[in-house]
């Protein structure tokens, strides 16, 4: 299914831009092999929590994750069963310990203070294949990126619905970790891959 979804889009790409070179034409292969992963990765997803219960809540974390997700960029999985395992445990599991867990006061703060920082330092997260070359826009990511986070905080400690306030701080925890060095390094990826465009163009 996935190798006809490719073929036919990128058919009707050639015949539309016919000038596309081989590099272009990979480029927005990966780009649909991105989208088709997605895709069917979150149907079946939300398909297994509407099994199990959970569908309105694996709904809301995978809104907010995704909104921090959308400008924090960060870690991708390198192999597509590494990021059905993660995916599933993220917006199957985390769910559940949302909906039973009530975080005291303290612990709400720690998790907002570590990330604010953790987003302030880091964030955006670039990766090989899609590297942040741009300085202006990196900082318009990070910037972005900062402001959802702000705006989640105040979230958590104004509002009385503890599922919400647990899935705020997992949204904010899950997207920090994905940005993080150290997470990079520990998977044996380059971390800040811009900088390798930076240099060969300064040679």
């Amino acid at each position: 299914m996935k190798s006809f979804f490719l073929g036919k889009s990128l058919q009707v790409v050639k015949e539309i831009y016919p000038d596309y070179d081989d590099d272009k034409l990979d480029e927005i292969r990966y780009g649909l092999e991105a989208t088709y992963l997605s895709i069917t990765k979150v149907i079946v997803i939300l398909s297994v929590s509407f099994l199990l219960g959970i569908f309105k809540e694996s709904v809301i974390l995978l809104i907010l994750f995704n909104f921090l997700r959308l400008t924090g960029f960060g870690l991708h999985a390198t192999k597509s069963w590494m990021c059905w395992v993660s995916s599933s445990i993220t917006f199957l599991l985390v769910p559940f310990f949302c909906k039973s867990l009530v975080l005291p006061n303290y612990v709400l703060v720690a998790i907002s203070v570590l990330c604010m920082i953790n987003f302030i330092l880091y964030a955006p997260a670039d990766t090989v294949k899609r590297p942040l070359i741009h300085k202006k826009r990196r900082l318009f990511y990070k910037i972005c990126t900062i402001m959802i986070a702000s705006l989640y905080t105040v979230l958590i400690f104004t509002t009385k619905d503890t599922f919400l306030q647990n899935s705020l701080a997992s949204a904010m925890l899950i997207e920090g970790a994905l940005i993080n060095p150290y997470i990079y390094k520990l998977f044996k990826l380059p971390y800040n891959n811009y900088k390798t465009y930076t240099i060969n163009a300064s040679k």
